[in-house]
């Protein structure tokens, strides 16, 4: 088990605060959708081959904003309740190691859309993916076992929605041979 990184996790301010744990999320979500060229995002989405059960483009900010807003609660709870002073020394390392998976999933959550549609690296993006599930299923575990267990059940909407989302990224990365750099105005068959 890796430890609480201080220099990897976000500070215990952002943690203690029910509104920074919930917004701060959310807006890194939001600043990163809308740094990806958001009129270009839905275009290129539509034009590529998808698997599927894929949803429409609408789709994905308002379920992102519940899952950020949810993964954002869920941290605070773990933290705020394993961190107690009245908590046992092994539920306060359990809190603070889940603090910093929590920081290094964030992190590879919000490259996830630069490096699908901003680089065209589906294959970075799948990796990514991956790391996020696996991430997030053991975090679920830690919080829901070791800290709080409706911490851990809170994560359980995200990861539905990671392995759907991971199954949309391989498909479409394997149906458009890997190659997403798709030129304007060309759809694919």
């Amino acid at each position: 088990m890796t430890t609480y990184l201080p220099n990897l996790t976000l500070p215990d301010s952002v943690f203690r605060s029910l509104p920074a744990s919930i917004l701060v999320p959310i807006t890194l979500g939001t600043a990163v959708g809308f740094s990806t060229r958001p009129k270009e995002v839905p275009r290129k989405y539509l034009s590529l081959k998808q698997p599927p059960l894929r949803p429409p483009p609408q789709a994905f900010g308002p379920v992102w904003t519940i899952l950020y807003g949810l993964m954002g609660y869920a941290a605070h709870r773990a933290y705020f309740l394993g961190t107690s002073p009245l908590s046992l020394p092994s539920t306060i390392a359990a809190a603070r190691h889940g603090a910093t998976l929590y920081t290094i999933q964030l992190g590879l959550n919000l490259a996830w859309m630069p490096l699908f549609f901003g680089f065209n690296r589906p294959i970075l993006a799948t990796i990514d993916i991956l790391s996020l599930v696996g991430i997030n299923g053991y975090l679920a575990w830690l919080w829901g076992t070791k800290v709080d267990s409706v911490s851990g059940w809170l994560q359980a909407p995200y990861l539905a929605w990671l392995s759907f989302a991971t199954y949309l990224c391989i498909g479409t990365g394997y149906l458009n041979n890997w190659d997403l750099d798709v030129k304007e105005g060309k759809k694919r068959n």
